[in-house]
């Protein structure tokens, strides 16, 4: 399966896995599962962390790279595609960032672990 992780499900993972749901667990330990995290957390956390949202961040953002290749996680670029796309979706959901993995998602055949039904609502496949 290839999943592509919500911002909330990816900060779970790394730091409360707890909240993530026993299904979810499961499909992330198992090896045959490919994990994707798109550049748009990277762009939500630093932009939180930069405006007060997530002042404890600093060491997430400064260890971003390390963290991602250590879980074995697969970087996603934003690419012209998903930005037309994710500027497109039908509906009032205005969040950029949701609708950024929405749309890559939606291009790259992606399930996303997600507990937002925002994002399903978007068109996108979720899993949680």
């Amino acid at each position: 399966m290839n999943l592509l992780l919500d911002t909330c499900t990816l900060l779970w993972a790394w730091g409360q896995p707890e909240k993530l749901s026993r299904r979810l667990q499961g499909l992330l330990r198992d090896p045959h599962n490919h994990v994707w995290v798109s550049a748009a957390s990277a762009w939500e956390l630093a932009t939180k962390h930069r405006v007060g949202k997530f002042p404890h961040g600093g060491h997430i953002l400064a260890e971003w790279d390390e963290r991602i290749a250590r879980d074995g996680y697969r970087p996603l670029a934003i690419a012209f595609k998903h930005a037309l796309r994710a500027g497109s979706i039908p509906g009032p959901h205005r969040d950029p960032f949701d609708r950024m993995i929405a749309a890559q998602g939606l291009i790259e055949t992606l399930r996303i672990a997600t507990p937002d039904p925002e994002i399903a609502a978007l068109g996108a496949d979720t899993i949680w």
